[in-house]
């Protein structure tokens, strides 16, 4: 089949579009003819190497984690999908490869496409989908009359955590540029931060969570306007001791995450608040959660571009600007 394949970690580098075998169907996996692949910040950091101590893949990886696409196989155990049956995943970590014609997925991670998406927008979805609902269903508990701060609102993550947030009842500002303000008002933004030109740690105050998917020190200013008790649940780093413990990494790369993250957990525990490291997990159960809500016109995703198969380097390296608005996919059929 024909995939996109890293053979080695380097910084900035295209992948290689080639021939790797058809993957192997196990006893619980359902195997999928990929109609649509979803780009996320994820693949280029894997691709440069940032994750290699966590996430230690054997090269040569087929990159991509997002899917959408028809099951062709299931396996011996399998009982919730058959062939035929338009599914969409974020294949769990360590079983990647989202850009090939074909993919194995285990089970678990898969739910029936939304009826009202494309597979074009339903490939969009599962990260994005699954990272904004538990940060903010399973890690904040965001409840009705509370406030949170989404930095980055016009982005993948931030364009879904804005509507699941407004969903859930909160009170939700977010930055962003003045080109994107209109975009993230339709989307529920009660208060728009333009990041360019004022300072939201300013501006803002008594705020209960913040979703931090920036670099920089966004996350210092971040933890200045939440209330005691705030929480300050980060995507983009730095990884915490509880993460470590989580992935089960050795007692080495535990006290490498404690020294990264011991800075921000000073200063947030200084200031009566918590900071925590999200690494989203896959999910089929709570992406069928997420259908019901797009089904419903209650979540909709936000597509920027559609690029070919044979243009995935190209469609990395534009999210890789950091411009884009909502998601780019990769489609095959």
């Amino acid at each position: 089949m024909k995939a996109f394949i890293l053979d080695r970690y380097k910084k900035k580098s295209a992948l290689r579009f080639g021939d790797m075998p058809k993957p192997a169907l196990g006893q619980d996996d359902v195997l999928v003819e990929v109609h649509s692949a979803g780009l996320n910040l994820l693949d280029s950091k894997i691709r440069d190497g940032e994750f290699k101590l966590i996430l230690p893949y054997r090269l040569p990886l087929v990159l991509g984690h997002d899917v959408a696409g028809v099951v062709v196989r299931v396996g011996a155990n399998v009982r919730r999908f058959k062939p035929g049956d338009e599914i969409y995943a974020r294949p769990r970590d360590g079983r990647v490869g989202t850009f090939a014609e074909f993919i194995a997925i285990n089970e678990a991670d898969v739910a029936l496409k939304p009826k009202n998406l494309t597979m074009e927008d339903a490939a969009s979805v599962p990260l994005v989908g699954l990272t904004a609902w538990q940060v903010l269903v399973d890690r904040a508990k965001l409840a009705k009359g509370q406030k949170i701060l989404i930095h980055a609102g016009s982005g993948g993550v931030g364009t879904f955590a804005i509507q699941l947030a407004k969903h859930l009842g909160a009170t939700v500002a977010t930055t962003t540029s003045v080109a994107n303000a209109e975009l993230v008002k339709n989307l529920g933004a009660d208060v728009v931060i333009d990041y360019k030109n004022q300072d939201f740690e300013k501006i803002l105050s008594d705020y209960d969570v913040v979703l931090n998917s920036l670099a920089g020190d966004t996350l210092q200013k971040s933890l200045n306007v939440l209330k005691p008790g705030g929480k300050l649940i980060s995507i983009s780093g730095p990884p915490d001791p509880d993460f470590a413990k989580e992935q089960g990494l050795n007692w080495f790369l535990r006290q490498v995450l404690r020294f990264l993250s011991f800075g921000i957990r000073r200063k947030a525990k200084g200031r009566q608040v918590s900071y925590s490291f999200l690494f989203m997990r896959a999910s089929g159960a709570q992406l069928s959660q997420i259908t019901s809500l797009i089904e419903a016109g209650i979540l909709r995703p936000v597509m920027d571009r559609v690029f070919p198969f044979e243009a995935t380097n190209e469609g990395l390296a534009y999210i890789e600007t950091g411009r884009s608005k909502g998601k780019v996919v990769v489609k095959l059929k």
